[in-house]
């Protein structure tokens, strides 16, 4: 492996626990590295993703504090994909809850996927709790990229996308999201277990430049809340105004950020980070040149490992 996209060592978190957020969320959260280091904040993708031990590994354990936790409903946040409750808003009210009772001023604000959508979302309600900003594999919640996802995907992925089209009736086809929708949140696991497996596998198959079974079996595996969730908000246009996240960069321009985005991203296209980088043009903006979505992929990760330990500089300077 090129030694510039190696991850740091397996880390076990120093603290954890599950906070409660209301009469039905409760949030798993956990943190690692350095107790006295600069705090940095972990949002995954989705919404629905969950975190995973392997993205402690991004973070210097010498340097940071590494804060992760799992959105609600999402990973071991309980209850696996509920809906009820669960707006960009309240994420947004949540990272700030856990901020309190961490006792954190301000923290590194790092997201991919829909972690970017979400890392702005906070950033722009909350500009003074942010350092600074690593945003890989851009969404901005809009209309379009919705659309993109439901439908453009198969001008690159036909394969991929006629197996999810084809898990519904053919005139039900032209509302992807209806159909699925209806299905995934039926509560017998006979009906929703199948849909959310079939959106999951259609995501992690469209995620990387080359075939990678293995990612596609991840996506899987967290198929429910993944799949419930990125329909939820999805339904909802991410609960975002239209060019919400463009139109109140001022809030964050002065902080210090780094946009990491592959030209072969087919989930999140590259026409999503160059806007962001156009309207925000002190961030920097690095193009991976041979890749997918997925931060797996060894040229993403040796971008994000890079562009981290440029952001450590600049905190150590300031």
């Amino acid at each position: 492996m090129d030694s510039r996209s190696a991850l740091h060592p397996p880390i076990e978190p120093f603290d954890s626990g599950m906070l409660a957020l209301d009469d039905v969320h409760t949030m798993y959260w956990e943190t690692s590295g350095n107790p006295d280091g600069v705090p940095v904040l972990f949002l995954h993708g989705g919404p629905g993703g969950g975190s995973s031990p392997e993205h402690r590994r991004f973070f210097d354990p010498t340097f940071f504090r590494a804060v992760l936790f799992d959105q609600r409903g999402a990973g071991v946040s309980t209850p696996v994909g509920e809906a009820s409750g669960n707006t960009t808003q309240q994420l947004i009210e949540d990272i700030e809850r856990l901020r309190e009772y961490l006792g954190i001023e301000r923290w590194l604000v790092f997201g991919g996927s829909w972690g970017s959508t979400l890392g702005l979302a906070y950033g722009q309600a909350h500009p003074s709790r942010c350092l600074g900003f690593l945003l890989r594999g851009i969404f901005l919640g809009r209309p379009s990229e919705i659309q993109w996802f439901l439908y453009g995907l198969k001008n690159v992925f036909p394969e991929a996308w006629h197996k999810f089209a084809g898990m519904l009736p053919t005139d039900e086809r032209d509302d992807l999201l209806r159909g699925y929708l209806k299905r995934l949140f039926d509560p017998d696991p006979r009906v929703h277990l199948p849909y959310a497996r079939a959106w999951s596998e259609y995501e992690g198959t469209c995620s990387t430049l080359l075939p990678n079974p293995d990612l596609v079996r991840h996506f899987a595996d967290e198929a429910l809340g993944l799949a419930r969730l990125e329909a939820h908000y999805f339904a909802h246009e991410c609960f975002l105004g239209r060019n919400e996240l463009l139109g109140r960069i001022d809030r964050i321009r002065h902080l210090p950020a780094s946009i990491v985005q592959a030209r072969y991203d087919m989930v999140c296209p590259i026409v999503n980070a160059d806007e962001l980088a156009r309207a925000w043009p002190s961030a920097r903006y690095v193009i991976v040149p041979d890749a997918g979505h997925s931060v797996w992929e060894p040229p993403v990760r040796a971008a994000v490992i890079a562009e981290l330990e440029r952001l450590k500089l600049c905190l150590m300077e300031a």
